[in-house]
């Protein structure tokens, strides 16, 4: 028995790239590496966290869909193995069992889908029972796939949206009648460096926010943050960083943190303040340890008590963690290390979780986290393997952390931001269009 998966309406420039590169190493995360009868060894080292119970299936073949009266493009028809469970779990590898017999052959790609994840994605759910009571507002569609958005204020233009799209473009958008965004200035990133997230503070305490945009160089392999000024109604570089940078807080309250990239392995060291200082950016001694992980997926906030900053983050195994006062952790009971945003560094996948935004009262406050809801069958490097997500609002009640409500978008979330009033991101469909979305606190 061959499963076929239809992928329903997709645009022809994903559907080509997806076809064109489906079994190339650029969008692999689970590889078939060794087969004995029925047993499958699968290198998972640049997957994310794969547990004992889940099941898979390997992809034998795909090929494009088309209408042969007018060529249209309609979507890839993927065929796939029996399904199989994962039996074992090693660092780098995973042994699976297939419940038929089926042909399988070393470096066929490989689908996982999560025990784990679909148990206590159904967790989280159930603890959200009561619907959500925070209102919604959405700006008209951007012909861009924004993969980070905050806000910032700038000289004539109070309270302006900015956004990181997937192709290098930032761009600050002040709101408009009607739920319309005008577009006010642009920067393009150099060539050759790929955008993963955007901050905008101001660190030079001039009224006017600098923005800043942290880039990676595949063939460098290295982070750098360009930092971006208003003038003259244009967004204008005036310095590198070698960090890599992100806001904490909400609204009036953000400040900004550095690290330095690739500490140990793949991590990164701890967190600095940025501050101005003879006229350049830099770290100052202000600090806390990140425990080597992304600024982008972690903060650093009173949820327990009134005095003391909890470490909040997004663990490798997809549930946010928070270390306590007493130095022992507690965590969540949903999945949210789904994420889009990912590079390939030395032959490994370093993935970007979304932001997790904190605010209200000291110790007595509210965690938002977002969770992407895979869609089975399509591999990608950035968009595409998920179908829609989650905005979960946590707080900490008992020694755990409990979702308390859950809203539910429409598109694929890279990323959120806080402002004084409400939690924002950016929802992307399908065809790579995006709508800036503000949920009230």
């Amino acid at each position: 028995m061959v499963y076929i998966y239809y992928m329903k309406k997709i645009s022809f420039g994903f559907l080509s790239l997806c076809f064109c590169f489906l079994f190339s190493s650029l969008f692999a995360q689970v590889t078939v590496v060794r087969v004995k009868g029925n047993k499958i060894f699968m290198d998972t080292s640049s997957a994310p966290a794969v547990h004992k119970g889940d099941t898979f299936k390997v992809i034998l073949s795909a090929e494009k869909l088309t209408n042969p009266k007018n060529g249209k493009e309609l979507g890839v028809i993927y065929n796939y193995s029996p399904e199989g469970k994962i039996d074992e779990v090693h660092p780098l590898y995973a042994v699976g069992e297939l419940t038929e017999k089926a042909h399988i052959t070393e470096g066929q790609e490989v689908v996982i889908e999560s025990a784990a994840q679909t148990a206590a994605g159904q967790a989280a759910t159930d603890q959200a029972s009561a619907p959500s009571t925070h209102a919604i507002t959405r700006y008209n569609p951007i012909e861009q796939e924004i993969i980070s958005v905050t806000e910032g204020n700038f000289a004539g233009h109070p309270a302006s949206f900015v956004t990181l799209s997937a192709t290098g473009e930032v761009t600050v958008w002040q709101r408009g009648e009607n739920k319309n965004l005008k577009e006010v200035s642009v920067f393009s990133l150099p060539t050759g460096k790929k955008g993963i997230t955007l901050s905008a503070v101001d660190v030079k305490g001039t009224g006017s926010d600098q923005i800043f945009v942290v880039t990676y160089d595949p063939t460098r392999q290295t982070f750098t943050t360009l930092a971006l000024e208003e003038k003259g109604g244009k967004l204008t570089q005036t310095q590198t960083l070698p960090y890599f940078v992100k806001e904490l807080g909400c609204g009036s309250q953000k400040t900004l943190w550095a690290q330095r990239p690739f500490i140990m392995s793949n991590r990164p060291g701890n967190a600095k303040n940025v501050i101005y200082e003879n006229n350049t950016f830099k770290m100052g001694k202000e600090s806390f340890t990140t425990q080597h992980n992304w600024l982008s997926g972690l903060n650093y906030y009173p949820m327990q008590k009134e005095d003391f900053k909890n470490l909040i983050y997004t663990s490798s195994t997809g549930k946010i963690r928070m270390l306590l006062e007493n130095g022992r952790t507690t965590e969540s009971a949903g999945d949210f290390g789904s994420t889009p945003n990912r590079i390939s560094h030395k032959h490994e996948f370093v993935r970007f979780v979304p932001s997790l935004q904190a605010f209200g009262p000291a110790g007595s406050a509210q965690l938002v986290a977002v969770e992407n809801i895979s869609k089975l069958g399509i591999l990608s490097e950035t968009f595409g393997q998920y179908d829609s997500g989650k905005i979960h609002w946590l707080a900490y009640d008992q020694g755990r952390l409990k979702t308390i409500e859950t809203t539910q978008l429409d598109g694929v979330l890279y990323d959120t931001a806080c402002t004084d009033s409400a939690i924002l991101t950016a929802e992307v469909l399908n065809g790579g269009v995006s709508t800036i979305v503000e949920l009230s606190k």
